[in-house]
């Protein structure tokens, strides 16, 4: 079990804080809603030697310690990165939703996906918000995210949820996998990404905003990498 601390923030009323539990965490993979864009990424990946997916979506089962709340992570080797996803769990009985960082090891990953995943650790905010609050204008919410390049703020990922698949459908289809028909108990599951802006890179950080032009505010995080060296 890997306990995650978060500070509530809902539309309206104070703040409260959240503990999940963490035994389960789940990287929903291939979570786009344009089936047309998601087989054509599948063939740029397998040009480079990435497997197809067994399934569209696919769903990852990642280590629960894995997932961590520090500022700063190690990872091996100069051919990492990360990626924002919107990050959901129950609290309480309430669907939350917060962001967290996919970090993945591309150099595995052609190897093999479910590998290049695991060994990694997800980086997860520390405030959420209730889903109840944005439901009505999910589509319209956006992720962004930036990186440090040759000592400029870049702007790395942009886009809005509308091109994800929502978190009650990846819900649904986990459940589905697992023959179940209630969200097993400390679970947390990250729900796809959008593409980076002029290609997937390293870089030493991550900046996280999952922003709402509606309620006008944001979730934000962001994480260090300090990469070790590969030897063999």
């Amino acid at each position: 079990m890997n306990a995650i601390e978060f500070q509530v923030i809902p539309a309206a009323g104070a703040a409260y804080p959240a503990r999940l539990a963490l035994k389960n965490l789940v990287v929903a993979g291939w979570a786009g809603r344009d089936m047309a864009a998601i087989e054509h990424h599948i063939e740029e990946l397998a040009e480079l030697g990435v497997p197809r997916p067994s399934s569209v979506p696919l769903y990852y089962r990642i280590a629960a310690n894995q997932c961590t709340q520090d500022a700063a992570v190690q990872v091996v080797g100069t051919e990492s990165s990360g990626e924002i996803e919107v990050f959901v769990f129950q609290h309480d009985g309430q669907w939350l939703v917060s962001i967290a960082s996919d970090h993945t090891d591309r150099k595995l990953e052609a190897h093999s996906v479910a590998m290049s995943k695991q060994v990694c650790i997800k980086p997860v905010a520390n405030v959420a918000w209730r889903l109840e609050d944005v439901q009505a204008h999910w589509d319209q919410i956006v992720l962004r995210s930036w990186i440090d390049e040759k000592g400029s703020r870049t702007l790395y990922q942009e886009g809005p949820l509308a091109t994800l698949r929502t978190p009650e459908d990846l819900v649904a289809g986990y459940l589905n996998s697992l023959n179940a028909t209630s969200w097993p108990e400390g679970t947390g599951m990250t729900c796809g990404t959008v593409g980076a802006i002029g290609g997937i890179r390293a870089a030493n950080n991550l900046e996280m905003e999952l922003f709402d032009p509606v309620l006008g505010r944001s979730l934000k995080w962001t994480y260090q990498v300090e990469c070790l060296p590969d030897v063999a």
